[in-house]
């Protein structure tokens, strides 16, 4: 089994109401928070963590950040540069990612930024590809609106194929070192990669010689049927968000089928859902966590400037009561899924602005594991060995606690299963992840 810890470099985690739980850390400005829940991960020999980003503040909702700063929906977002440096300091085996846009960076800035993050953590990096949502983060670019959605993802086929011949732009014995001659390096084993194509144009070679992993690993979550393509073609990690077992184990063998349409192991690429888990020392104490987590932590008018942030529609003109009609859902292609999602976790068709806004900020995005450690162990066991995923994304409901408990009580029933690993194999996350280190193409 896989597992990734899910993280935020800001005020929350992925679910929104975070920071008000009682035992919540506010150190989210201080360096040494994401190291020690970096190190916490590491103890419970977790392949990843990586962490998400976005470029703007949550804007759309009322054309203002005013509700997003005012309920803390995620309104804080560091840079990850300086984050995963530091976590690589202060850890020595768990993989490191980053989430890079490939809208508004370029392939070189990104390349490199890997391949330097890959050497100085010892061959542990992964970029998390996403190709940006909307237009507030345009326009902190200089952009007035966001690339359409099939224009998104051909500039994101170009890219990885800029970047990959970037990693590959030195050969693995390029560099010498040799004091007498002076010759540092092999002249001919560096190149030029001269990408000339519709989006990019890039001389090369990389500043950063071949890095310890060859190419870092690549996650990517996109769900349309572009993005499931685009992660057929890439992804060695592919994040998911299906809401129960059935619907997951359909899109597992369809996803799986794919890769292989593309010519590549459908076995070396992994399904990873994204889950919550809450435990409890007993079944009763689980579930009132539980109870707290949905009812009372989260502002429905922050549930509702995060729905507007990622389908890139305003809310605003809508009441939390409105019924989600067919005018609403051809606004956006965006809703009409999110609305089919949340009919098949709800069981039911009538749907409201609240019942979205709460399917997007508070615990119903993906599975969630309830129980003692030996029921949330039982049940994301039935999701590996039923082949519904390759493992798990784990997001917190409170840090560091949530990954602390989950570390302290469920890890040790999940290796007596025999389904996760007591120790790390290696020292790369191409190692935790059985991964191949690529040949330079």
């Amino acid at each position: 089994m896989t597992l990734v810890g899910f993280m935020q470099a800001g005020n929350v985690t992925v679910y929104s109401g975070s920071w008000r739980y009682p035992s919540a850390e506010h150190s989210f400005l201080d360096l040494d928070y994401y190291a020690r829940i970096a190190q916490t991960l590491e103890r419970g020999k977790f392949d990843l963590v990586f962490f998400d980003d976005r470029l703007a503040m949550p804007s759309v909702f009322g054309n203002s950040a005013h509700e997003a700063v005012r309920y803390g929906a995620r309104p804080v977002k560091l840079d990850l540069t300086a984050v995963l440096g530091g976590i690589a300091g202060a850890t020595s085996k768990i993989g490191l990612g980053a989430t890079y846009s490939t809208t508004y960076y370029s392939p070189y800035h990104v390349a490199r930024t890997f391949a330097t993050l890959d050497h100085l953590s010892g061959g542990r990096a992964a970029w998390n590809v996403v190709t940006s949502v909307n237009d507030s983060e345009a326009q902190n670019f200089g952009v007035r609106e966001h690339l359409g959605h099939d224009e998104r993802y051909e500039r994101a086929h170009e890219f990885l194929e800029a970047v990959y011949q970037l990693w590959d732009s030195w050969s693995d014995d390029a560099l010498i070192l040799d004091r007498e001659s002076g010759e540092f390096a092999k002249a001919d084993a560096v190149r030029e990669i001269n990408h000339s194509g519709t989006w990019f144009d890039v001389r090369g070679p990389l500043t950063v010689p071949r890095t310890p992993q060859g190419r870092p690993p690549i996650l990517q979550a996109g769900s349309s049927g572009r993005g499931r393509q685009f992660a057929a073609d890439w992804a060695d990690l592919v994040f998911t968000a299906d809401p129960g077992i059935d619907v997951a184990k359909k899109h597992y063998a369809d996803q799986k089928e794919l890769i292989a349409t593309s010519g590549r192991d459908p076995e070396a690429v992994r399904m990873l859902p994204m889950a919550y888990v809450v435990v409890g020392e007993t079944e009763q104490i689980a579930t009132e966590k539980e109870e707290l987590f949905l009812n009372s932590y989260v502002h429905p008018r922050a549930s509702l400037a995060l729905l507007s942030e990622v389908l890139n529609y305003d809310f605003g003109q809508h009441d939390l009561d409105d019924v989600v009609g067919q005018e609403m859902l051809d606004a956006s292609s965006g809703i009409r899924g999110l609305a089919e999602g949340v009919r098949q976790h709800l069981g039911r068709n009538d749907l409201t602005v609240r019942d979205l806004a709460a399917h997007r900020a508070t615990l119903l995005q993906g599975p969630r594991f309830v129980g003692t450690a030996d029921q949330v162990a039982e049940q994301m066991s039935t999701w590996f060995t039923e082949r519904a995923c390759d493992g798990f994304v784990l997001a917190a409901t409170h840090l560091p606690g949530a990954f602390e408990e989950f570390v302290r009580l469920v890890v040790p029933k999940l290796q007596e299963r025999g389904i996760f690993r007591t120790e790390y194999q290696g020292r790369t996350l191409r190692d935790h992840l059985g991964l191949a280190r690529p040949v330079r193409g």
